[in-house]
């Protein structure tokens, strides 16, 4: 008996001295992180107490009891006593458990005097972040290379885990998060900051962080959203109060950049080559996905733009189709995603690729007016 005894202590010991492995809840960069890790660990604990004594007790009554031995079995039924000793017990350990968990959830739902506000949008499939503070935000998308998923390229350290523009935060900031969604649910989720709130179409939750170390910290959308929930990561850039200050600068810089250079665009032109060329790159970037790379569509699915009625119809519906996106279907706006003159190429393409050959060269121009209604 004592060897099978000291054999399971053994392996429960080995158990928790790997706690913090990559198979155990994440401790963290945040105070409530830490907190829930606790909690969790706690709670670990408590069931492996509990396990310890129900299966020693098991053991011990098997062993010292066994037949073999002589032992003959008791006949009785119902104790008062017993029950009454394994209702209230586990409901002193209940109650113990559960007032640090309200504790912590209370503190997980409190969102005021937040030092940054910013609004994340999930939509098929990218995270939106707008800087409520500073008037701009960006797109984030995942930017593992297509070779790598079709496995004809060996996968990078952070396969479907990297983005081209990650959510740069700064350290000892609280942060507060206003999630929705344009499509489906979505669900916002980074284990290290233990924050996992949903986006869902027409409502705004809010959730909060405050991070306590810099770093790089990923995490996914953690809601089946379509056929493309497994290249919807998230990743943040935590930086020092100064860097991040710099960082900002640079970012509302741009932004101001961006507007002259929409102003040019719409100054001039492109020709039909140009167009073409920076079209295709934004096509096979955003829209081959869906359409696929021949503009024959997945029947049932995504509809062909090769020999279709919007590519080959009216162009303004066409513009106001890729502009502004298409109701209660997966075709979404890209108005708000790609400038002007990108917006204007990928449209020239669509209506000139794959023999649809209408001639029509789209300007900036042609696009602004749809654009802003």
């Amino acid at each position: 008996m004592y060897k099978i005894i000291i054999t399971f202590a053994l392996l429960v010991f080995s158990s928790i001295a790997t706690a913090q492995s990559d198979y155990n809840l994440p401790l963290g960069v945040t105070d409530i992180s830490q907190k829930v890790y606790n909690l969790h660990m706690t709670i670990f604990y408590v069931c492996i107490a509990i396990g310890l004594v129900v299966f020693g007790l098991m053991f011990f009554a098997m062993i010292k009891h066994r037949k073999s031995k002589g032992v003959k079995a008791a006949q009785f039924h119902e104790s008062t006593l017993i029950e009454i000793i394994w209702t209230v017990i586990p409901f002193f350990i209940l109650i113990a458990l559960a007032v640090p968990a309200t504790q912590t959830l209370i503190e997980m739902e409190d969102n005021s005097n937040a030092d940054i506000t910013i609004k994340i949008t999930g939509s098929q499939w990218k995270w939106h972040y707008e800087y409520f503070d500073h008037d701009f935000g960006f797109y984030s998308l995942l930017s593992t290379s297509p070779e790598q998923i079709a496995n004809t390229k060996e996968k990078g350290v952070n396969y479907l885990l990297e983005v081209d523009k990650p959510l740069v935060l700064p350290i000892n900031k609280k942060v507060r998060f206003l999630v929705t969604a344009d499509d489906v649910i979505h669900s916002w989720w980074v284990p290290a900051f233990a924050v996992k709130q949903d986006a869902n179409p027409g409502f705004i939750n809010e959730a909060w962080t405050r991070i306590n170390e810099p770093g790089v910290y990923r995490g996914q959308c953690a809601e089946l959203c379509g056929k493309d929930h497994g290249f919807m990561p998230i990743v943040v850039e935590v930086l020092p109060e100064k860097e991040y200050q710099q960082w900002l600068d640079s970012q509302l810089s741009s932004v101001l950049l961006a507007k002259e250079k929409e102003q040019q665009d719409l100054n001039s032109g492109m020709t039909m080559e140009e167009a073409m060329t920076l079209g295709e790159q934004v096509y096979l970037s955003l829209c081959a996905a869906c359409h696929m790379p021949s503009g024959e569509g997945i029947p049932g699915a995504f509809p062909a733009l090769k020999n279709s009625k919007i590519a080959l119809g009216d162009v303004k519906k066409h513009i106001d189709i890729v502009v502004n996106g298409v109701e209660k279907s997966a075709m979404q706006a890209y108005g708000q995603q790609l400038s002007l003159k990108k917006l204007a190429a990928v449209i020239t393409y669509e209506r000139n690729a794959w023999g649809n050959n209408t001639g029509d060269l789209v300007q900036a121009n042609d696009v602004q007016q749809p654009a802003n209604k």
